[in-house]
């Protein structure tokens, strides 16, 4: 009797991630291009009022247009102004107060109505105190960008300190780890790094959306210069600055993921 041997089925082809990671880019390319032709079509085939619609050729003529006349440039320095202020503002409060509610029970306690009763209202609802404080200035527009920011980092933060393993902190009391300064600086924000910085990235966001509604009411801005545009009818001035306030966003994110990922270079 002789021993058979059954040959084994071929094993599958090793993965290529270059070649995945190339078919996810040209099919993003391809759904971009669509988009752009649909969008194109409606207001060409009278579907859409191109005076409510304005086609995407029209957009680079336009934001020409702005580029040689100043605007543009004036109202992106002004707007990163106040976003940048803004930005830093909230997060450094938010920062502190998040650290200081989730490292301490008592301030978590003392602060807890007040987060609840100041938390659900919406950063337009400030409009009015940031007039009647600071005018129509760049800094009620600071104010309004603040506050949408302070409340993601504060949580952020707050949740991140209160995430840290509870092992790990009796373990830095058991190395000598005890005042609150070594505590917060060796273990705590190492620790919840990666979580403060989830709530920083999101905040990038969030100022953002809050920068059109600090300059709607008449700050030198994006906003204002879109709320301009929309009252003539510019709808393609309106999209030359949604479009630019997307671009900005965009390069300031990859500049942070790239922060992020220096910063947590100690996880890879």
């Amino acid at each position: 009797m002789t021993d058979t041997t059954l040959s084994s089925a071929p094993a599958a082809p090793p993965a290529r991630p270059a070649l995945d990671g190339l078919r996810r880019v040209g099919l993003a390319a391809a759904g971009l291009a669509l988009f752009i032709l649909v969008w194109e079509a409606l207001p060409r085939l009278g579907l859409f009022n191109p005076m409510l619609l304005p086609a995407p050729s029209v957009i680079p003529a336009a934001f020409w247009a702005e580029l040689q006349s100043g605007a543009w440039a004036a109202a992106v320095s002004a707007s990163l102004g106040h976003y940048t202020i803004g930005l830093a503002v909230g997060s450094v409060l938010g920062l502190l107060g998040g650290i200081a509610t989730g490292m301490s029970r008592l301030a978590e306690d003392m602060t807890s109505w007040v987060v609840r009763v100041l938390r659900p209202i919406p950063g337009l609802a400030w409009v009015p105190f940031a007039i009647i404080w600071f005018g129509v200035s760049p800094s009620a527009a600071v104010f309004i960008i603040a506050i949408g920011v302070f409340w993601i980092v504060f949580f952020a933060a707050h949740g991140a300190i209160r995430g840290v393993d509870r092992d790990l902190i009796e373990v830095a009391d058991a190395f000598g780890f005890r005042s609150g300064h070594e505590r917060l600086f060796k273990i705590l924000l190492p620790a919840a790094m990666p979580g403060i910085l989830v709530g920083l990235r999101t905040a990038l966001g969030q100022a953002w959306m809050a920068v059109v509604a600090a300059e709607i009411f008449g700050v030198p801005g994006l906003g204002q210069r879109m709320i301009q545009a929309s009252s003539l009818l510019a709808t393609e001035l309106v999209v030359v600055y949604m479009l630019t306030m997307a671009a900005l966003y965009g390069l300031l994110d990859t500049v942070f993921v790239a922060v992020q990922g220096w910063v947590l270079r100690w996880k890879a």
